[in-house]
């Protein structure tokens, strides 16, 4: 005896569920009901949905379900930093990380089972790729992350901002990452402004592209080199979109937004790598005409990398260049070391059963 599988209803928008209610001879308000429920509500059992039908819900209850990512393990950094690792139904793993700060609360969640694109620095990229995720398993972790950060859903909001930043590419799972955005940005789902919710690409120009079309998000780069020869050795996608082609793609992203608007610049520091006066200068003459905010990220160590982090000081007068040369400049505070939750340490501790490839993702058309 065959029993169906159910269908996931975390797999789908606002739009989706219309289509799906109109073809069931359901109201398209419905939609909105459910949506409310599942989302706003965390619900994840038919018989709590107490506006709708008995007669629905049975008929819910016996095609379709909620089912988010199960933790696998839970940790907390004594800074506050909350990281989960998730089991997915095929039994491999990704990680969703928390990072609290003051009058903000930003959840990075992941949109692949590895990553595909194989940067020098990165330990998740040592695993290489496996597949992408979907759009229930990428919303499945910030509605998991907001139950548990948040379990009444009628107090103060807990994740105001969402950074597609974890484990993998974003835009090669461009279709389904941007469902899930959308589903961040519906007022009847999580309602979160455009200005947080961001997506962070190693610069896929394609489906970089594409994106303005689809869904307004922020938008950060993470370009780590001023120039081809270097940023080729340690983001390898460069050598098939250079460093010119990603930056005309970032203009036409930006074009018509508000000046206010920029995009963010992610750069490690790597001793003596990419970290000198010069390699300073050069980003300033590579950005001066682009609307940016530059972000300096102290490279996080892990096993068997060859690659150290650049010195305080380093950082400091590495950002005191940047800033002398008109560029607005960050320097990201290291957060969760503790429990392996820093930037580029997604990696750690995920067990996957099927064996890994590093290859190319084709982006999905």
């Amino acid at each position: 005896m065959t029993t169906t599988k159910k269908i996931n209803l975390l797999d789908y928008t606002s739009e989706d569920l219309k289509a799906f209610f109109l073809e069931r001879g359901e109201k398209p308000f419905r939609a909105t009901q459910i949506i409310k429920w599942i989302h706003q509500h965390g619900v994840d059992n038919f018989d709590d949905m107490s506006n709708v039908s008995k007669a629905l819900r049975e008929d819910l209850q016996s095609i379709a379900e909620i089912r988010a990512p199960e933790v696998a393990i839970d940790e907390k950094s004594e800074d506050g930093t909350h990281k989960w690792l998730l089991r997915l139904d095929d039994g491999n793993c990704i990680e969703a990380v928390f990072i609290p700060e003051d009058g903000r609360g930003t959840l990075c969640i992941s949109s692949q089972v590895g990553c595909a694109l194989d940067c020098t620095f990165c330990s998740t990229a040592r695993q290489g790729f496996n597949r992408n995720l979907t759009v229930g398993e990428i919303i499945g972790q910030l509605w998991l992350a907001k139950k548990i950060l948040q379990p009444d859903p009628e107090s103060d909001r807990v994740i105001s901002n969402v950074v597609m930043m974890g484990m993998g590419e974003p835009l090669l799972n461009f279709e389904k990452v941007v469902k899930a955005m959308e589903l961040m940005l519906d007022d009847n789902a999580y309602g979160l402004s455009k200005r947080r919710v961001t997506l962070s690409t190693s610069g896929v120009v394609p489906a970089l592209d594409k994106l303005r079309d689809r869904v307004d998000v922020s938008l950060a780069i993470s370009l780590h080199a001023p120039n081809d020869a270097l940023r080729d050795q340690l983001v390898p996608v460069n050598r098939k979109y250079p460093i010119k082609q990603l930056l005309e793609s970032c203009m036409r992203f930006m074009d018509g937004k508000a000046a206010r608007e920029k995009i963010t610049i992610e750069y490690v520091m790597l001793d003596k790598v990419n970290d000198s006066d010069e390699n300073a200068r050069e980003l300033i003459t590579l950005l001066k005409d682009v609307p940016v905010k530059v972000n300096l990220i102290p490279f996080n160590p892990f096993p068997e990398t060859r690659y150290k982090r650049s010195s305080n000081n380093r950082i400091y007068r590495f950002r005191e260049i940047l800033e002398s040369g008109g560029l607005i400049v960050m320097t990201r505070k290291t957060r969760g070391e503790d429990i392996d939750a820093a930037c580029g340490q997604l990696a750690g501790k995920v067990n996957d059963k099927s064996r890994r490839e590093i290859h190319f993702a084709r982006i999905e058309s």
